[in-house]
């Protein structure tokens, strides 16, 4: 495994080591001991996996508020999909500020996006099968969103018009929301 730093300290691109001949290929998605050796210690608890009919969808900016956040590991096993993590910790030297990833199925990288984040992904093609790994279950009690548009972010989404779920269209801007994270230095 290979761990590239973004501008978002915390947040990281994987690698992983790729083998590939005439047949196809084998790698490996995840190992305690590997991930260990990049510094993502991590227990994950719940694995989930998500498709998208169609290019142009946008999902986020998601997250779960404290005590339930979440960490994940995500990774696009089919298609194309640009990916986004957004730092919502009040305090933080990074506060509102996003990283974008272009997750494939050819570059095979996954995104590592810590507690204290919010997490969105736009498809880039048609039939997107994503994965993610968390380190915290699922709560409906502290499951929440703000707007993908939220001028104070900034995300440049690279769509126009994206399609979106009710609950994305309806989700509130980051100075109205109750996110609850806050920054301490570790």
């Amino acid at each position: 495994m290979k761990r590239i730093n973004t501008k978002l300290p915390g947040v990281c691109i994987v690698e992983p080591q790729v083998f590939g001949d005439h047949r196809g290929y084998f790698m490996e998605t995840y190992s305690t001991k590997a991930f260990a050796e990049i510094g993502i210690t991590n227990v994950f608890v719940q694995d989930n996996q998500s498709f998208t009919e169609r290019k142009g969808t946008l999902r986020g900016i998601h997250f779960q508020n404290a005590p339930m956040a979440q960490a994940k590991l995500v990774r696009v096993t089919k298609g194309a999909a640009l990916d986004v993590a957004v730092d919502l910790r009040r305090g933080s030297p990074t506060y509102k500020q996003w990283v974008a990833v272009e997750l494939t199925q050819q570059n095979k990288r996954m995104l590592y996006i810590p507690r204290g984040f919010g997490h969105g992904f736009v498809t880039l093609t048609d039939g997107v099968e994503f994965c993610y790994k968390v380190d915290n279950l699922y709560s409906r009690e502290c499951d929440r969103s703000i707007r993908f548009d939220d001028p104070e972010i900034g995300v440049v989404w690279g769509v126009t018009e994206p399609v979106l779920s009710g609950k994305d269209a309806a989700s509130p801007m980051l100075a109205d929301s109750d996110c609850n994270f806050v920054y301490t230095e570790e």
